[in-house]
């Protein structure tokens, strides 16, 4: 074991190196002279087919992708601004609906406002015009109710006119002489 160890430890600390060639060191082959012409022209056949098969085969392809795209593109601008368009109109017709409504609202308050107004007007009246004949009424009763008072007045002041007199004077005075001094006395 020590032997395979050891002979494992030549090869890896040996100077001997694989990638060198027998002989001595060659150049790396792209950059040898003698072969420099050949490359040259292998390289210049190589771009030229893979020119011709791009130009031929690959760029057509991408071109028409890419026009595709772009007729994609423009289509979707065109539909795009068709439809702004539409919504544009739209917008233009529900704000006119939303003007004519709100003037057609405000008609409609205007019109209910004075109808209001005229119906308020109207009761008003008739209130006052029941008020008037109440207040009539009242000043009747007012009137009648004065005259009664007055007449009770005069009787209670000619009792009493007679009461006061019969205390004073002990006699009983009369009744139209009574009467005439309390007339006298209502009247002034």
């Amino acid at each position: 074991m020590a032997e395979s160890h050891g002979a494992a430890k030549g090869s890896i600390g040996g100077t001997s190196s694989h990638t060198e060639a027998e002989g001595g060191a060659h150049p790396f082959p792209p950059f040898q002279t003698s072969t420099f012409a050949s490359q040259l022209v292998s390289l210049a056949i190589a771009f030229v087919a893979l020119y011709l098969i791009v130009s031929r085969i690959a760029l057509p392809r991408v071109g028409s992708v890419l026009d595709k795209r772009q007729d994609t593109i423009d289509g979707d601008l065109a539909e795009a601004q068709r439809l702004k368009d539409e919504s544009d109109g739209a917008l233009k017709a529900y704000e006119s609906e939303l003007a004519a409504a709100r003037s057609r609202a405000q008609a409609i308050g205007a019109e209910t406002r004075e109808k209001l107004n005229a119906a308020s007007e109207a009761e008003r009246k008739t209130l006052e015009e029941r008020l008037a004949l109440k207040l009539a009424d009242a000043e009747k009763t007012i009137a009648s109710t004065r005259e009664a008072a007055m007449s009770n007045v005069r009787g209670i002041a000619t009792d009493a006119a007679t009461a006061i007199v019969q205390r004073l004077t002990g006699l009983a005075p009369d009744g139209a002489s009574v009467g005439q001094a309390v007339d006298t006395s209502l009247k002034g």
